[in-house]
């Protein structure tokens, strides 16, 4: 499986590759007023190059798809039809794309669960498809390149080998 590849599956659910940038943009835009829409498709397209998340990805939709055609045994069919709201799966399976990054993302992936934006909204309240696991897919893969973002942001506060020797010098200078 490739990065392509993994493109093309959301392309066929309906996600593009700029709807998940936009949401990467809203989140890091109050940390970094240089970031540019780009930067934010760069970044999402650098975490679906992690050969975990297109394997992540490629389950997911799977089984959202598997669903849709009511191939999945019982009582799991019941479950992804009425998508179930302590299933938790779907979410737990998206935290596997979220801890590439670390706590930032996970942070960011709460939000996105909660709040549904962008795209992770119409895939949550479409009718007319299955997206028990997309939605919080999506929302794994924003956060987690947002956190990349964040990771990388050189405004960030770096801290050193010397930053102790440094306030040690301080407060005996005086």
């Amino acid at each position: 499986m490739s990065k392509q590849l993994a493109l093309q599956m959301l392309a066929r659910r309906g996600v593009s590759l700029n709807q998940v940038a936009e949401i990467v943009y809203k989140l890091q835009l109050p940390y970094n007023d240089r970031l540019t829409i780009e930067e934010c498709e760069e970044s999402v397209l650098a975490v679906l190059a992690k050969r975990e998340v297109q394997y992540t990805l490629y389950t997911g939709i799977a089984l959202d798809e598997l669903a849709e055609r009511g191939l999945l045994p019982q009582p799991l069919q019941a479950i992804m039809e009425r998508d179930e709201s302590l299933y938790g799966v779907d979410e737990t399976l998206a935290l596997g794309i979220v801890h590439v990054y670390g706590m930032i993302g996970l942070t960011s992936f709460g939000y996105l669960d909660k709040e549904k934006t962008g795209i992770i909204r119409s895939l949550n309240n479409n009718a007319s498809q299955i997206h028990v696991f997309l939605d919080d897919l999506v929302a794994g893969l924003a956060a987690a390149a947002s956190a990349r973002i964040a990771h990388k942001n050189k405004n960030a506060a770096e801290y050193g080998a010397n930053e102790e020797t440094d306030e040690k010098n301080d407060s005996t200078s005086s």
